[in-house]
């Protein structure tokens, strides 16, 4: 998620000097992946690199930083083999890089909440070698800050593509480029009862975006996660229709009828990744016999999961069924998104030359 975003304007609003910790390379295995970061100030830590050694070695060198005070437009980097310097299990190498930030970096930080707040996709780019400044890079600008230098031709071009492939952050050349995108994991929760509330309150703190449908009026907090948005809708189904192709259904209102016309509707659809329904297997199958009357394929019906949650978690608790849905869907969205990296994969070219006895 780009929490960090609004963390790190909070505080630059506040006048508060911090270092920004953030994952700049990585070669084996590490705990966290490139653009992971980290706020250090002088009196707290917000968000997490990794945890462990390495995560306490680099607040360390943070809080040096702070009391140094360096020049802002200063970029410090260090190399961690996490095996023999960290005592890390983990092995690899990272590289990480600490940036003061202060109200004196306000200018490119305010441009950059206003496109996330905008859901306008951007590439941030940070030199790492020498150069100082930052660049943000949307579809069609290129704007730079703290610098006179502008950002190469090919640097730009290359970040566009990242939007376009909705490709995670990486290094190129001297530069580290993160893609500050809105997410393509879509959930509709249907229903803002207990297990609803709990089930948003898990799922609000995952890289995700969620509709939160229910007909009742006043039923929703005052306060909502920035990624969720909550729909008062008389007719609840009707709001399937609406939801982006891909996105994961969770059915779980006050109303058997209700869940029903929603499952129903969600099936009829087709492109859903997830359509996971509250309740028993019983339930399902009194479900099930009343579609299949109307019609409803056999190869529809199959998509349909209830119970819902990774299966071994008996418990009843709102809280207990909202992380096993989580870890339902967490697992889908991987599987997905490994099934589409080895369709993404350029075959090897066939030599006509070998001839295989």
């Amino acid at each position: 998620m780009n929490q960090w975003i609004d963390d790190l304007y909070g505080l630059s609003g506040n006048d508060e000097c911090c270092i920004v910790v953030t994952v700049a390379g990585v070669r084996g295995s590490a705990p966290r992946e490139i653009g992971a970061k980290m706020i250090v100030t002088g009196k707290d830590t917000v968000g997490t690199i990794g945890g462990g050694q390495l995560e306490y070695q680099c607040t360390k060198i943070a809080c040096e930083q702070l009391q140094k005070k360096a020049d802002y437009s200063q970029r410090l980097r260090r190399r961690f083999p996490l095996g023999t310097n960290c005592g890390q299990c983990c092995g690899g190498i990272v590289e990480v890089m600490f940036e003061r930030v202060a109200s004196s970096s306000i200018t490119w930080l305010k441009e950059l909440k206003r496109l996330h707040d905008e859901r306008r996709a951007v590439v941030m780019v940070t030199p790492r070698d020498g150069e100082t400044g930052k660049y943000l890079v949307t579809e069609d600008r290129c704007m730079h800050f703290e610098s006179n230098i502008r950002c190469p031709e090919e640097t730009v071009a290359a970040a566009r593509q990242m939007i376009i492939d909705h490709a995670s952050a990486r290094l190129l050349d001297s530069f580290l480029m993160e893609p500050i995108l809105q997410s393509d994991f879509h959930v509709a929760i249907f229903g803002a009862g207990h297990l609803g509330a709990a089930t948003v309150d898990v799922l609000s703190r995952l890289d995700c975006n969620i509709r939160w449908i229910d007909a009742r009026r006043n039923i929703f907090p005052a306060q909502l996660p920035n990624n969720v948005t909550a729909v008062e809708s008389g007719y609840p189904a009707d709001e399937v229709a609406a939801m982006a192709q891909g996105t994961n259904f969770l059915v779980m209102t006050h109303s058997h009828p209700l869940d029903y016309e929603i499952c129903e509707q969600v099936l009829r659809r087709g492109d859903f990744a997830y359509c996971g329904l509250i309740g028993s297997r019983s339930k399902r199958r009194r479900f099930e016999r009343t579609m299949r009357k109307q019609g409803m394929p056999d190869s529809l019906l199959g998509r349909l999961t209830c119970p819902i949650g990774v299966p071994g978690i008996e418990s009843k608790k709102p809280a207990d069924i909202a992380v096993a849905v989580a870890a339902e869907l967490l697992r889908i969205r991987d599987a997905a998104g490994a099934a589409k990296q080895d369709n993404d994969r350029v075959p090897e070219p066939v030599n006509d030359n070998v001839h295989v006895l």
